[in-house]
């Protein structure tokens, strides 16, 4: 790339209603940055303008490369949602498998020789003939990453791009951008400043739709005033009681919350998880790990009732053996969880006091008429959130962190007795982060919830956390 991008007090508008105001910026040849802010703040829509999304409604922008690639939670979303609509389309007797992870890495035109790279640096050649949509967050992760890579772009956007990723791929995929920084630009969108790549050398602050501070990495003082606003602590956090009927949902103390015995999940020939005997008791709070593709996801879902092989094998939880007539609904009433994949899935258009109401009843949306004691319990948490102005709002116009926050406040909004957290600070800033493991240690501490934390991030630890879980990858 040759040329210099320049925002010239440029105001763009997008489809969700927010707004980019005087933006000023220009990117020279050769400098990569990082865009950083508040979840909402509008860093995400920044980084998107690039690619032509948005509309400059006054200003302007010149300068924009004629090849762009983006790697997103939104971009990821996005082809979630694509591959759900062959569901709708399917006729009565036809069921869709989607789209091979082969077929959508070669799709428009990519270099086949640099995806199979890709795919060898990466380790992805065991799932090239899974479809998409059965794979995990962290593997889906690395194919919207190696079919961003492969495109050979001038300009390669990567927001967040590290989140949802284990050790390896990791470690893997910070050398490999080493070796291209010096060939193709890179704009990121970082929550965490341990995360900058050395070679980043500006970064930009965003606030309210605003680049409020450009700053040059190597400015010390700089950096440090910037890395301060960024990292606020939340103290004397109180957590929202729940509704006192369903905060008591007898069990049976001497039994087992969830009993697993030798556990097999198959996807074809692939044995996922072959042998597993896990046993989780009230009061043991666990967190679950292991690299991607090593069956977290699948092992959540046993749990949760909705992975179809829940069926064939030996699990008993909440005073239930699976297969023995229980309903899922009788199972879900035991169970708060927040994941990547129910954040895919919660596409409704309800607002946010709604989202969090919603956790009571376990559904996506909401069909029941609230009672004013649960919207009290919602309006608190919403406080606590920092949104209470924005309780009528429409979930699906808020910013992906902030849509994480929310199905957080969803998963506990009942006090559970199992609450089931798979990655839950992705997306989210340090502060909203600091927030939420705050959160997590007050429940484990002073709660009759019983919490199972899945992370990547080895510095996001829990205190109250005694047990742990590590899957390891077959093959």
């Amino acid at each position: 790339m040759t040329n210099s991008i320049v925002f010239s007090n440029a105001s763009v508008t997008f489809d969700e209603g927010f707004q980019l105001d005087s933006i000023n910026w220009t990117i020279e040849p050769g400098q990569h940055w990082a865009i950083t802010g508040a979840n909402g703040a509008g860093k995400s829509a920044l980084a998107a303008t690039l690619s032509g999304v948005g509309k400059c409604a006054s200003g302007t922008i010149s300068g924009l490369p004629n090849r762009v690639a983006m790697v997103s939670f939104e971009v990821q979303a996005q082809i979630i949602a694509e591959e759900l609509k062959k569901d709708d389309a399917d006729i009565m007797d036809v069921i869709s498998e989607g789209t091979p992870v082969r077929e959508l890495l070669l799709q428009d035109g990519a270099d086949e020789k640099k995806v199979l790279q890709l795919i060898d640096r990466f380790q992805l050649d065991y799932l090239l003939d899974r479809a998409f949509r059965k794979l995990s967050t962290g593997e889906s992760r690395k194919v919207i990453l190696i079919r961003a890579l492969a495109s050979k772009p001038n300009l390669l956007i990567l927001d967040e791009p590290f989140d949802g990723l284990d050790t390896f791929t990791l470690s893997q995929l910070q050398a490999y951008l080493l070796t291209i920084c010096q060939s193709m630009q890179i704009i990121f969108v970082l929550n965490r400043f341990d995360e900058f790549p050395d070679f980043v050398t500006h970064i930009g602050y965003v606030n309210e739709g605003r680049l409020e501070h450009k700053i040059e990495r190597q400015d010390s003082v700089a950096f440090n005033s910037l890395y301060q606003l960024m990292h606020l602590k939340t103290t004397d956090i109180v957590i929202p009681k729940s509704i006192e009927s369903q905060s008591s949902i007898s069990l049976d103390s001497m039994k087992p919350l969830v009993k697993l015995a030798n556990i097999s999940v198959k996807y074809e020939d692939t044995a996922i998880i072959e042998g597993l005997d896990w046993t989780i008791y009230a009061g043991e709070h666990w967190q679950l790990s292991g690299p991607n593709g090593s069956g977290k996801t699948a092992l959540l879902s046993l749990i949760t009732g909705d992975h179809p092989q829940c069926y064939s094998n030996d699990i008993f939880v909440f005073g239930f053996q699976r297969g023995n007539g229980e309903s899922i609904w009788e199972i879900k009433q035991y169970i708060g969880y927040v994941s990547t994949a129910l954040q895919w899935e919660y596409r409704v258009s309800t607002n946010l006091r709604n989202v969090i109401i919603s956790g009571f009843y376990d559904s996506i949306g909401m069909y029941n008429k609230s009672t004013d004691q649960q919207k009290v319990i919602a309006d608190e948490w919403l406080q606590l959130l920092g949104m209470a102005n924005k309780a009528d709002q429409p979930f699906n116009k808020q910013s992906y962190g902030d849509q994480r926050l929310l199905l957080i406040a969803r998963a506990m909004v009942k006090h559970p007795p199992l609450l089931i957290l798979d990655e839950p600070c992705l997306g989210l800033d340090d502060m909203n982060r600091q927030l939420v493991l705050a959160l997590i240690e007050k429940i484990c501490a002073d709660s009759d919830s019983t919490v199972l934390y899945v992370n990547h991030h080895a510095e996001d630890k829990i205190a109250g956390i005694k047990h742990y879980l590590a899957l390891r990858k077959n093959g």
